[in-house]
């Protein structure tokens, strides 16, 4: 509450100058068509009028999803699959719905006919065989996907840990043998009967003839009933051990352009071990990224919404997964650069303009050189811009201004502190309770270090993961002394330098990723072999790297592992070699698919608002980045430059991309991914409160800090700081930047609206108001000048000037009116977001 009646009356006429000061986003006629079967690969589309020329469907179980397209007059392809007529010759071999599904009814060769309205035809030549032969029914390869498709084994059905009323399915079915055994043998063989297949509760809840939690999952007269009733006929077999499995799986099309409003049929196939490939389309479990802008059936039907960007559909079989992309243009006719008139200034805007170009989205113009100033300032070295500093950047007329700044501020101490506070936060540099200690101090100061030297990524990335030796000798060995438990170093250093998140891993296949409880075990068999050990009369810990063979067991099988980096080949390291100088050696190659990609993702966030990938650290193949020729670009880019960070950054913030004005175009009002303008971040707990202390002239202290010390520059998140806790500061917990947040709330609208700390500030004798009333010197006018210069680092409009003076010269009390107007200004949007 305010402490006084005077103070709301204050504060309502400064509300209203904070009023006054704030006054001042047709598809083209077909002209050709092709078709695509299903067990077509990608690289095989034929295009044209041009068909393959045999396909062949073995068995009675055998799909075949057709895929129909024509090209429109600016050369998209536009899916026609349910627009089509089909038609066999001869009749009674196959069966063809509306939708494009054949299915086979007896063998023989037959021709399926396509039919456009416009007259148009395609034939497509195919072979059915096998239809009568009673194959055995293969419960991994055939029962199993049924039960994922239909979600029985889901996390919140019978694949969770305790299963759903008596029955447990292990996750997604990554336990086939399991599975098995808890279907045929648990509950007396309720749930199958060979004798009378359609009265097994297995077929009976599932179709919803006797009550079922999860309701009606298929009907009586759907594939799925249909095999899971021979298999049960057949004596439910498990199947051939050494039978085929699933290598790898591909979606069609893998990228389109499409209008908004349109569909889009997806037909997925599968490679198994033996080199076969089979269509699994109505087998497979879709899921959008963004259900707004894309919807999908079970049947693998993309329907796009009416916003522009781009989405992605993620198809999921026996562990693997592929990804349908979908770019949704404002028009299907893209611009070229050279129709927009504009020259790349680097390898960024290369990219970012011609996905813009291809989205047909206008780039919003520079931004000048007032927020140019204030944003890279911000950015780089987590601060405002001093008057002085701003006043000259404007001023100067020289061309590489901009190019100058950023190398000035790369060399300040402000920036080495600024990013040590961002990475100490991430590395989890907590303190256990009570006062500042020594390691976290020591750790802080070593990554100031780092950033203060420029020191390469790679190389204090090596430093940390294979760090030995005690805090005081090696400040980097705090991360271990930190982060001790095994699981939490695996899934921490995956998660900051990889981009992966494996913790689902450690206890089952990761549901939406290709990582396995084996690829976890032998990330984490590379730190089998650390010691802490006690130090005798040293009061802290040392940590070694003992002699010995790095390995650990199988969570399931008990089988030993040796250590193998994500998707890596297998390493041999010596008995009297530290295991993580060898993954240090993975991580760090230049090839590797992992490493740079993470770094530039995040800091790309960092200085654009929305990374490429969000989140910044859950780098999957099912979530794809934005632009993913930009994130292969800026990582080789990264990588060339010997993983330096400064000159990632210089490379981010000189681009057309990142001088973007941050106000929208019409064109451009929707886009949230594209980067056709700069996209406004509210400042960090630690920059805000910086800048509050430097607008009120009254600064924070922190308890066991020297005097002066930047909420910026605190060496760890343990410090009582209410306004740092509300305004969403980390506490270091984990390796996630989502611990920060940067979502509005109340509690935020009111500590600056009304708090006694922020009434303490703004009325402090040594403060900015007392010293701008006090002035006698300078005009109204000029000390008006200088606030917003300090505030918001430019002039103030002619608008906000009239309006100030009529203010301040309407109070009797200077020192309360300049109270008020700094108290309007701390409070505007202009100066929460770096913008």
């Amino acid at each position: 509450m305010l402490p006084t009646a005077h103070r709301t009356t204050r504060q309502w006429n400064a509300l209203k100058l904070m009023a006054a000061l704030l006054a001042l986003l047709t598809v083209s006629t077909c002209r050709s068509t092709s078709v695509l079967a299903a067990d077509q690969l990608p690289s095989m589309i034929i295009e044209n009028e041009t068909v393959f020329a045999f396909t062949e469907l073995v068995g009675v179980d055998a799909r075949l999803q057709l895929v129909v397209s024509t090209v429109d007059d600016a050369g998209n392809q536009v899916d026609v699959t349910r627009a089509v007529t089909y038609t066999s010759e001869p009749p009674g071999i196959v069966s063809i719905d509306e939708t494009g599904l054949v299915t086979p009814l007896a063998d023989a060769n037959v021709s399926v006919t396509t039919t456009h309205p416009d007259g148009r035809a395609v034939q497509i030549p195919l072979t059915v065989s096998q239809t009568g032969v009673a194959r055995e029914i293969s419960f991994a390869s055939q029962v199993v996907p049924i039960f994922t498709k239909l979600g029985c084994n889901g996390g919140g059905c019978h694949g969770k840990i305790a299963g759903q009323n008596g029955f447990r399915l292990s996750l997604l079915g990554f336990e086939p043998h399991v599975d098995h055994k808890h279907l045929i043998a648990h509950s007396l063989g309720r749930r199958v009967s060979v004798a009378a297949p359609d009265r097994s509760l297995l077929l009976q809840k599932s179709i919803g003839t006797v009550p079922h939690g999860g309701g009606q999952r298929m009907d009586a007269d759907s594939y799925e009933y249909r095999l899971l009733r021979r298999w049960i006929l057949q004596g439910m077999p498990y199947g051939d051990e050494n039978q085929r499995v699933v290598e790898s799986i591909d979606v069609f099309p893998p990228h389109r352009r499409v209008a908004a409003g349109s569909s889009q049929q997806l037909s997925v196939i599968a490679t198994y071990t033996d080199g076969t490939r089979e269509d699994i389309t109505r087998g497979v479990v879709y899921e959008s990224n963004d259900p707004q802008m894309a919807s999908v059936t079970p049947t693998g039907w993309v329907e796009i919404g009416d916003v522009v960007g781009d989405v992605a559909v993620m198809a999921r079989y026996q562990g693997h997964v592929a990804v349908f992309q979908a770019d949704v243009p404002r028009t299907m006719s893209p611009l070229s650069l050279a129709e927009t008139h504009e020259t790349p200034s680097n390898v960024i805007d290369q990219h970012v303009w011609n996905k813009l170009n291809s989205l047909g989205i206008p780039r919003s113009p520079r931004c000048d050189d007032a927020t140019y100033v204030r944003r890279a300032t911000l950015d780089i070295a987590g601060r405002l811009p001093t008057p002085d500093e701003a006043k000259a950047f404007v001023a100067d007329t020289t061309a590489d201004k901009r190019e100058r700044l950023v190398n000035r501020l790369l060399e300040d101490e402000d920036y080495a502190e600024y990013f040590a506070r961002k990475w100490s936060a991430i590395l989890r540099n907590q303190r256990d309770s009570g006062p500042l200690q020594l390691r976290n101090m020591l750790f802080h100061q070593w990554l100031t270090q780092q950033f203060r030297e420029n020191v390469a990524y790679d190389m204090w990335v090596r430093q940390l993961v294979a760090a030995r030796g005690s805090i005081t000798s090696n400040p980097a060995v705090s991360w271990l002394d930190q982060v001790s438990d095994r699981n939490e170093r695996v899934e921490d250093i995956s998660q900051l330098f990889l981009g992966q998140r494996v913790q689902c891993a450690r206890c089952h296949h990761h549901p939406y990723e290709k990582w396995s409880q084996a690829d976890y075990s032998q990330l984490m068999a590379f730190f089998t072999l650390i010691d802490k050990k006690d130090a005798g009369d040293v009061a802290e810990p040392v940590f070694v790297s003992r002699i010995g063979t790095a390995a650990t067991n199988h969570p399931k099988t008990g089988a030993s592992l040796k250590p193998v980096g994500l998707d890596g080949p297998p390493i041999e390291i010596a008995p009297d070699e530290d295991p993580r100088e060898a993954l240090a050696d993975w991580m760090t190659q230049d090839d590797n698919p992992f490493f740079a990609k993470s770094l530039v993702n995040r800091y790309w966030k960092h200085f654009l608002g929305r990374a490429l990938v969000e989140p910044e650290d859950d780098m999957r193949v099912t979530n794809p980045p934005s632009n993913p020729a930009l994130m292969d670009a800026l990582a080789d880019s990264f990588t060339q430059s010997g993983f330096d960070l400064c000159e990632l950054i210089r490379t981010i913030c000189l681009s057309d991309t990142y001088q973007a004005s941050s106000q929208p175009l019409d064109e451009n009002l929707a886009d949230r991914r594209s980067h056709s303008r700069f996209y406004p971040k509210r400042l960090t707990a630690e920059v805000l409160l910086d800048g509050i202390d430097h607008v009120t002239g009254t600064p924070s202290s922190f308890a066991g800090m020297p005097a002066g010390t930047r909420a910026v520059a605190l060496p760890d998140t343990g410090f009582d700081s209410y306004f740092l806790d509300v305004f969403g500061q980390p506490q270091a917990k984990t390796a996630c930047e989502c611990e920060r947040s940067q979502d509005a709330s109340l509690a935020q609208s009111l500590h600056l609206l009304n708090s006694k700390q922020m009434q303490d500030k703004l009325g402090s004798d040594h403060g900015r108001a007392k010293r701008l009333a006090n002035d006698s010197e300078a005009t109204v006018a000029v000390r008006l000048d200088g606030l917003y210069w300090t505030t918001l680092s430019r002039a103030p409009t002619d608008e906000e000037l009239n309006a100030s003076l009529e203010y301040l010269s309407g109070r009797e009390n200077e020192s309360a009116a300049w109270e008020d107007l700094i108290w309007a200004l701390v409070n505007s949007k202009e100066f929460l977001f770096n913008h």
